[in-house]
């Protein structure tokens, strides 16, 4: 049964909902983490678990989510996928205590860990050539709006609801993308019908879980931490395995030649360094927002707005563009705007005006726009309908993993060069303690203190730490130009063309 007309079209509108819940996910409950300190009396650690239960879940699920829909059909597990979301998210906002709601959140990882991977594989199934690339980028802009829409969503939510209001959110998107999907979508497998690879499944899942856990840990302790640096080198280890078993068995998990395709190996490399930089973003300017301009969580989230409309024209330009000049000069001109962003917004200072931070908002959007989805499609254009689910599960992996090191690596960098740059001279102990511990925690000691010129200190602190983390992102993604310019190919990848896949049983 083909997916003909407009009905695709339908469909990829049902993935949206459902995706757009998950990106929200991601963000939503950063802005609600106070209120569930007191309303649930979580410790520290509890707060830690109810983010970090997610995202474990979701590294060690990705693979096997994607060659379990590419085995029993992928329709069947995102149905599935979407109702586990759904019903997880009640509980999540039920939740009665931290320990039940910890429970709860490492469900919605498992939805998500299906939802991601089988919505991004039903893309090359039902869509070729331009087709293909134009839903490419309406994936990946639901994918991507979310996450800067989470602090939006949240603070309104938060301010007139009850803090179970931001996971009661996913219910109507969930239940419109389950109508739509189940009416609408053809159900689709391979036709090969391999073996389960029990060993590289273990080997991925414990591997991912515990590099992934490696570098949350770092972002909460410090490079030092010994349990950090062990489960890090324990997960590296792991991944070897994977890899090596991967190249020995007949029937693999995954399918290691599509990394002798330069489209697929750097457009999928090319989407995590976005992702490491985007994730690191999120985390910098929310914190300057509220610390030192004084904004509430809505406020906040408001002032990412320039960011996500910057994001919306850059995906709208680049699939007009992308026919005419190829993924390779797109995605290049799309990380040469995002570094122009960032190093532009190294100029932001503890005084700085909200106009010229929304400038440089609004052009590393753009960058956001034209990098990401073509990278995405340069990777996904190498899919075969037979393969997809794992293979796309293996780029969204590989991107949480960037995601991850990008909260790990640039929150460290911009935390040190903070603490480096205060100056606690004279300042109570106590004071000086919280003051080291964050920005949040420092604004919140100098204004108890009432001491004008500590505030004006921790302001300038942080501000530079931010700069720091800016020119590293500035950085990296001068790095993606040269990359995109010597390793992608030139053409579009509808232009190459693809394996066509059927849809059926």
């Amino acid at each position: 049964m083909q997916a003909n007309g407009n009905r695709k079209w339908w469909i990829l509108g049902a993935l949206s909902f459902g995706l757009l819940a998950i990106a929200l996910d991601m963000t939503i409950l950063n802005v609600a983490l106070p209120t569930l300190a007191t309303d649930l009396n979580a410790s520290t650690s509890s707060l830690q678990w109810i983010v970090d239960s997610y995202n474990l879940v979701l590294a060690a699920i990705l693979l096997p989510a994607g060659m379990l829909g590419d085995r029993f059909g992928r329709k069947r597990f995102l149905l599935a996928a979407l109702v586990l979301f759904g019903a997880a998210s009640a509980a999540c906002a039920f939740s009665g205590s931290a320990s039940a709601l910890v429970v709860a959140r490492a469900f919605l990882g498992l939805g998500a860990a299906f939802v991601l991977p089988l919505s991004m594989s039903i893309l090359p199934v039902l869509f070729q050539g331009p087709e293909r690339t134009k839903a490419m980028m309406i994936w990946a802009m639901a994918n991507m709006l979310g996450i800067p829409l989470g602090p939006i969503v949240g603070g309104w939510l938060l301010k007139h609801y009850d803090w179970g209001s931001v996971f009661l959110l996913n219910l109507p998107l969930v239940a419109v993308a389950i109508a739509a999907i189940g009416w609408l979508l053809p159900e689709s497998r391979s036709e090969a019908k391999r073996r389960l690879d029990v060993l590289g499944i273990l080997t991925s899942s414990v591997g991912l879980v515990s590099l992934t856990y490696g570098v949350i840990r770092t972002g909460e302790h410090s490079w030092s931490d010994p349990t950090a640096l062990a489960t890090m080198a324990a997960g590296a280890v792991l991944l070897a395995v994977f890899v090596l078993w991967e190249r020995r068995t007949s029937e693999p998990l995954i399918d290691l030649s599509l990394f002798r395709s330069a489209s697929f190996t750097w457009g999928t490399l090319l989407a995590t360094v976005v992702s490491f930089a985007l994730f690191g973003l999120i985390f910098a300017v929310p914190q300057y927002f509220q610390a030192i301009l004084g904004a509430d969580t809505l406020g906040s989230g408001l002032r990412l707005l320039p960011l996500i409309g910057g994001l919306i024209v850059g995906a709208k330009a680049a699939q007009s563009l992308l026919p005419r000049f190829g993924a390779k000069s797109i995605a290049a001109a799309g990380f040469a705007v995002l570094a122009a962003g960032f190093l532009i917004g190294t100029g932001t200072g503890a005084d700085t005006g909200y106009g010229f931070m929304a400038s440089w908002l609004i052009v590393s959007g753009l960058g956001l726009g034209f990098a990401l989805p073509t990278s995405m499609d340069a990777a996904l254009g190498e899919l075969s309908a037979e393969r997809s689910g794992v293979g796309s599960a293996l780029i969204m992996a590989l991107r949480q993993v960037g995601g991850s090191l990008g909260v790990a690596l640039l929150g460290a960098a911009m935390n040190g060069a903070y603490r480096s740059k205060l100056q606690l001279d004279g300042v109570p102990a106590e004071a000086a303690n919280a003051v080291r511990q964050s920005v949040a925690a420092g604004a919140a000691a100098a204004h108890r203190l009432g001491s004008e010129s500590l505030i004006a200190n921790v302001n300038r602190a942080f501000s530079g730490g931010m700069d720091i983390l800016l020119w590293i992102c500035g950085g990296i993604s001068a790095i993606g130009v040269v990359l995109a310019l010597l390793y992608l190919p030139r053409g579009s990848s509808s232009s190459r063309g693809g394996e066509a896949g059927r849809l059926g049983a």
